[in-house]
């Protein structure tokens, strides 16, 4: 990659200790023993925008988009309460933990942040946003029928605590790909409006 350009999302970045919640969701997965490539603790995010490959020059103006919805964006709570794979649970390819309270602000933030970096000249999402934690991403069909049991069993016995957090800003991260899996690095945080 050019050293002027950037590999970037926007993203909710999750406190340690939603963090080990999920990560203790990974480990009851990870029994099944199937090929999949598991997000880091450390890097587990809840995505609002990837950007690609961007210029520093278009790095600031999303920034400024960024920090003109936050100035209209109340900070909300999340809370994680279930479990689930795209496309579908049975043929699973993306692992992923979801949300009970957020939701709905979550994809208002991502919807907004769609619409104004458009204006930019970077193209709009083909999916429509969807609001979830990326836990894990199927490489092949090993074992999946035990990936299916353990998610069958973590849906219906889901950890009672639903852990819950304040977000008070969005980040911009860096994403730096290594042959042992990306590095994320915070490049700016914009502070969401308090209510």
């Amino acid at each position: 990659m050019p050293a002027d350009k950037l590999r970037t999302f926007i993203a909710i970045s999750l406190p340690a200790e939603i963090k080990d919640f999920l990560g203790r969701l990974q480990e009851i997965l990870k029994v099944s023993d199937a090929d999949v490539n598991w997000v880091k603790k450390e890097n587990i995010h809840l995505t609002l925008k990837f950007l690609g490959e961007r210029d520093k020059k278009k790095t600031e103006e999303i920034i400024k988009v960024m920090d003109g919805i936050s100035q209209k964006s109340a900070g909300f709570h999340l809370e994680i309460a279930s479990i689930g794979a795209f496309p579908k649970k049975e043929t699973p390819r993306v692992v992923w933990a979801g949300l009970s309270k957020g939701d709905k602000e979550a994809k208002e933030i991502a919807r907004e942040l769609e619409n104004e970096i458009a204006k930019l000249g970077i193209p709009k999402e083909t999916r429509e946003f969807s609001s979830h934690i990326t836990l894990g991403r199927v490489r092949s069909a090993k074992n999946r029928m035990q990936l299916v049991e353990r998610l069958n069993y973590l849906e219906k016995n889901f950890p009672a605590e639903n852990p819950r957090f304040k977000v008070e800003k969005i980040t911009l991260f860096k994403s730096t790909l290594t042959p042992n899996g990306p590095i994320y690095e915070a490049l700016y945080e914009s502070i969401l409006k308090t209510n």
